[in-house]
């Protein structure tokens, strides 16, 4: 319950950030984009098994204060998501913070096989339905000029303790580079690496592939699939 409580205690002062915001009559912007993707990336992994997927986005921001709803259908273990967030982001000069927090739910999911529940809970079926805090993430991003560094700590009440997720990036024009490291605390690791293209405003590629892991796949070992993947998105801002 600790990590559930800096959560909301996180939320909370955000969303207060965002109450003093609008008192203070600040402009309010609100915006919403859909988007259609070859295949649902997640982490250097593909949750839809080659499946393609749509999702969208729906945020409201003012000073730097944000706070929204994004969903998708591409995941093939768990269903139709809905990621719940709320964070600040702030600019000066080439120097760039962002914090967060974001929530998974997977309404029809009776199990979360990504933050590695105990495996009791997992034969005993537990019912995760509906608990939107058990699994969520505080994410710091710090940025200077192209560059940029992201680390997400579980903070949910279900989330493991001792899993660890980073990205180092940097972005140039329409390209993009970016090298993801996860752990999970039990000798499961792995590092992936993402080239990104954006064609125009709407169209995208990435190229992604795992570059290195602990698990030797051609002895037998349960790990991440290595093959190259390829991601075509096309999204589409909504009109508010």
């Amino acid at each position: 319950m600790k990590k559930l409580s800096q959560a909301i205690v996180l939320a909370g002062a955000m969303t207060a950030g965002l109450a003093a915001v609008h008192t203070a009559q600040a402009e309010v912007e609100v915006s919403a984009s859909a988007t259609v993707s070859s295949m649902y990336l997640w982490r250097g992994m593909d949750l839809g098994n080659g499946s393609p997927a749509v999702s969208g986005d729906l945020s409201v921001s003012a000073s730097g204060a944000y706070a929204g709803v994004w969903t998708s259908s591409g995941d093939s273990s768990l269903g139709n998501e809905y990621d719940l967030y709320v964070g600040y982001g702030a600019e000066m000069g080439d120097f760039s913070v962002d914090v967060s927090v974001w929530t998974y739910v997977y309404p029809s999911a009776n199990a979360f096989p990504y933050a590695n529940m105990a495996d009791d809970d997992v034969d005993a079926g537990v019912d995760t339905r509906g608990n939107t805090f058990d699994y969520s993430d505080a994410i710091i991003s710090l940025g200077y000029a192209g560059a940029s560094f992201t680390y997400y700590m579980p903070v949910g009440a279900e989330s493991n303790d001792d899993y660890s997720y980073f990205t180092l990036g940097y972005g140039m024009d329409a390209y993009s580079v970016t090298l993801g490291h996860a752990d999970d605390g039990a000798d499961n690791d792995y590092t992936h690496l993402d080239v990104g293209y954006a064609y125009n405003d709407n169209l995208s590629f990435t190229f992604s592939k795992v570059i290195d892991q602990s698990a030797d796949l051609d002895k037998g070992e349960e790990g991440v699939d290595e093959d190259l993947k390829v991601v075509v998105s096309y999204s589409l801002p909504i009109s508010m």
